[in-house]
């Protein structure tokens, strides 16, 4: 669904990205790792269209979207939901939903997807916990029928038990809406359970890539990302 060739970008002459490759597949759930400043937002920016590539390609199911804007690659299918949720915190929560509703009758769909919303329609989104916010954004995000899915650290300041439920969640997108996703994360654990592969990060390029069972063996987090054994359990 989705393949990314010698991607380089950057902010003005500073480059970020240096020669990224990979490749996803429809269905796949593929994490990124990497220590904070090694590019990882920076390259979900980039396939969604917030940051111009500077050289390489994206070919998104069959198509070049290199130079596409953002809102033509979200209308081929392709969806965001950046680091720090994003929301909008004056608007009511069903107002959220309504503003990534692709076409009528697309919130109701999502609120089957996301019941823990329904007593919250009428509450700003600001109100409501960094948890709930995360879902919130999530499901935003479902309301453009997307079928691939970037995540910048979806895990970032929640409590354990929400992030629990957003694993399951997604989980459960993959099995019955066949959403494929690609997963930003520090959360060990969580991007264990959600991937079937992590890609590391270090320095704007591929070092390796992992089966996430590798993941539970801390000397591999030890050498290739650096995170310790006890981030790694």
């Amino acid at each position: 669904m989705l393949e990314v060739k010698d991607l380089r970008a950057g902010y003005g002459r500073i480059p970020i990205l240096n020669g990224i490759g990979f490749r996803v597949e429809t269905g796949e759930a593929v994490g990124v790792l990497g220590h904070n400043g090694m590019g990882k937002t920076t390259l979900l920016k980039t396939l969604i269209g917030l940051i111009p590539a500077t050289g390489g390609a994206i070919v998104f199911d069959g198509a070049d979207i290199t130079r596409e804007p953002t809102h033509r690659r979200a209308r081929r299918g392709l969806g965001y939901v950046p680091q720090g949720r994003e929301i909008f915190p004056q608007l009511s929560v069903l107002d959220n939903l309504r503003m990534g509703a692709r076409r009528p009758g697309t919130v109701e769909r999502v609120l089957e997807d996301f019941p823990i919303l329904r007593p919250l329609l009428a509450r700003p989104g600001g109100a409501l916990s960094g948890g709930q916010q995360q879902i919130l954004a999530i499901a935003r995000c479902m309301c453009a029928e997307p079928r691939l899915i970037l995540l910048d650290e979806p895990t970032e300041g929640i409590q354990p038990s929400i992030v629990e439920s957003i694993a399951e969640t997604l989980a459960r997108l993959r099995a019955t809406r066949g959403v494929t996703l690609v997963v930003v994360e520090q959360h060990l654990e969580f991007v264990a359970a959600l991937s079937s592969r992590v890609l590391v990060l270090q320095k704007g390029a591929i070092l390796k890539e992992l089966a996430s069972s590798d993941l539970a063996e801390a000397a591999v987090i030890d050498e290739i990302v650096g995170l310790g054994a006890e981030a790694a359990l």
